[in-house]
C-alpha cells in the first residue's frame, strides 16, 4: 500500500472510530427505543390496572367507578384510549370506550378472547395511526356478569418523535467524538512521527554529505537505533580513512623505486635507458589510475564527504597558467561560480579538473576557459578550449584506456606526450561518483569538455 504512514494511520484510525461508534450509535439507539418502549407499556398497564380496578357490572352494563382521571382520555383523538368488549356466549364489540375514541372502535383480533393474562398488541386506527395496546380478560365476580375483554392502547407517534430526537442528538454527539478523537490522533501522530521526519532529515543530511552523523536527541524509542546509526557511520568512515591511508602507502612503495630507477635511467642515453624511462612513466600512470579509482571508491562509501568547488578551480587555473606561460595561453575562469560543493574527495577533484585542463592546454592556441553551474543535485564543469577540436565520430574513443589525443586530434602541432591514460581515468573517476563526462563543440572553436559530478546540499 503506497503512501505515507501518517494517512495510513489516519486512514485506518478513520475506518476503525466510524465502525466502532456506528454500531456504538446502532447499540445506544436500539436500547433507548426499547426503554422508552417498555416505560410506556408499563404506563399502558398501569392504566389497564386502575381500568380494571374501577370496573363494575351494574343492570348488564359495565360501569366504572372512581379512578383516577387523565386528560388525554377525554380528549377526542389525543391518541391515548381505553375499550371494553363482551366476550362468552354474546360477544359485543366496544360495549364501552373511552371519549377520546370518538366515533371509532378498536379493531382486535377475533382469537383474543382465548388467552389469558395480558396481550401486547400492534394495531391501527381508522387514521392508519399505528397503536401499541395492552389487553386483558377479565371475570369480575359480580352475579350475570359476562367475561369481559378490557383494552388501552396508545399512538405510538407519541414516543416516535422523542425517540426521533434522541437519535438526531445521538448521532450528533457521536460526529462531533469522531471529530475529536480523529483530532487527537492526528495531533499524536504528527507528535510521534516529529522524530520520525528529523532522522529522516539528518540521513539526508548525511547522505549529502553536509554531516558525518546523526546529531542531536531524539525519543527513548529511537534514541538505540540512532546510535547504531551513528556507530556504523563512525566504522564506515575509519575503514575509508584506512583506506585511503594504504592507498597512499602503496603509491608511496610503488613510486619510491620508479623515482630510482628513473634517475638511473636519466644518467645513460642507451636504447636500454630510454625504454626504461619509457616503462617507468607508464608505469606511474598505470598506478595513479589504479590508486585514483580505488580512492574513489572508497569515497562513494564514506558520508559526509563535501569539498568546496571555487578554491581548487582558481588554483587549477593558476598552475596551468604558469606551466603553460611559455606558449602564451590563458587560463580564464568565467565569473559567477556558485558556492557549490562537490560530494566527494578533493583529492579526486583535482584529479578529473587537471586533467581536463591540461588536456585542453595541450591544445589550445591561446585560451582555455572555465566555468561551472548548478543543475539539481548535480555540478556541471565545462572546459572550453580554441584548438582544432575533435571529429564527432573520434569523440567517444578519446576517453578509451591507452588511446592519446593525438590520435583522434590532429593539427600542425602533432600529438602530445602521454599514456593515454588522463580521460581514462575522468570518466572512471567521474562515473565512480555517479557522474559523466563527454566531449562537444566549444563556443571558441576547439573542444568542450563537460564533466558532471554529484553535488553536496
Amino acid at each position: 500500500m503506497k503512501g505515507s504512514l501518517r494517512w495510513r494511520l489516519l486512514v485506518g484510525t478513520l475506518a476503525w472510530v466510524a465502525i466502532t461508534l456506528a454500531v456504538a450509535g446502532w447499540g445506544l439507539a436500539a436500547l433507548f427505543r426499547e426503554h422508552v418502549m417498555a416505560q410506556w407499556q408499563a404506563q399502558l398497564v398501569q392504566q389497564l390496572d386502575q381500568l380494571s380496578g374501577a370496573l363494575d357490572w351494574v343492570d348488564g352494563q359495565p360501569r366504572l367507578g372512581a379512578m383516577a382521571g387523565d386528560a388525554r382520555l377525554s380528549t377526542p383523538l389525543s391518541g391515548w384510549y381505553w375499550q371494553i368488549d363482551r366476550l362468552g356466549t354474546q360477544p359485543q364489540a366496544a360495549i364501552a370506550r373511552s371519549r377520546s375514541l370518538w366515533d371509532q372502535t378498536l379493531a382486535l383480533p377475533a382469537a383474543l378472547g382465548k388467552t389469558t393474562g395480558d396481550k401486547v398488541l400492534h394495531l391501527s386506527d381508522a387514521q392508519g395511526h399505528a397503536l401499541l395496546a395492552v389487553a386483558r380478560t377479565l371475570e369480575l365476580p359480580d352475579a350475570g356478569a359476562p367475561p369481559l375483554l378490557v383494552t388501552v392502547a396508545g399512538d405510538e407517534a407519541l414516543v416516535a418523535q422523542p425517540i426521533a430526537r434522541f437519535t438526531h442528538l445521538l448521532w450528533i454527539t457521536l460526529a462531533i467524538l469522531a471529530a475529536g478523537l480523529l483530532l487527537a490522533v492526528a495531533l499524536q501522530l504528527q507528535l510521534a512521527l516529529r522524530p520520525l521526519a528529523l532522522l529522516r532529515r539528518r540521513l539526508a543530511a548525511v547522505r549529502a554529505g553536509a554531516s558525518g552523523q546523526l546529531p542531536g536527541q531524539f525519543p527513548q524509542e529511537l534514541q538505540p537505533l540512532v546510535a547504531e546509526f551513528n556507530h556504523v557511520l563512525a566504522e564506515n568512515a575509519e575503514m575509508v580513512q584506512r583506506a585511503r591511508a594504504q592507498a597512499g602507502n602503496l603509491a608511496h612503495a610503488v613510486n619510491t623505486p620508479l623515482a630510482i630507477i628513473a634517475n638511473a635511467a636519466e644518467q645513460d642515453d642507451s636504447a636500454l635507458a630510454l625504454l626504461v624511462r619509457e616503462q617507468v612513466q607508464s608505469a606511474r600512470r598505470q598506478v595513479d589510475w589504479h590508486l585514483a579509482r580505488a580512492r574513489a571508491a572508497a569515497a562513494v562509501r564514506a558520508t559526509g564527504l563535501a569539498t568546496p568547488v571555487l578554491e581548487p578551480l582558481q588554483a587549477l587555473v593558476r598552475t596551468m597558467q604558469r606551466l603553460y606561460a611559455d606558449r602564451g595561453l590563458r587560463f580564464e575562469l568565467a565569473d559567477g561560480v556558485p558556492p557549490a560543493q562537490f560530494r566527494g574527495e578533493a583529492q579526486d577533484l583535482y584529479e578529473m579538473l587537471g586533467n581536463l585542463l591540461d588536456n585542453a592546454g595541450k591544445w589550445a592556441r591561446s585560451c582555455v576557459r572555465v566555468a561551472v553551474r548548478s543543475e539539481g543535485d548535480q555540478l556541471v564543469f565545462t572546459i572550453d578550449d580554441d584548438g582544432p577540436g575533435i571529429p564527432e565520430a573520434e569523440r567517444q574513443r578519446m576517453f578509451e584506456r591507452g588511446v592519446q589525443l593525438g590520435d583522434v586530434r590532429s593539427d600542425t602541432q602533432g600529438a602530445r606526450g602521454g599514456a593515454g591514460l588522463g580521460l581514462d581515468i575522468v570518466r572512471s573517476l567521474a562515473q565512480t561518483y555517479g557522474g559523466e563526462v563527454h566531449a562537444g563543440i566549444a563556443p571558441l572553436g576547439g573542444l568542450r569538455m563537460c564533466l558532471s559530478l554529484p553535488a553536496s546540499t
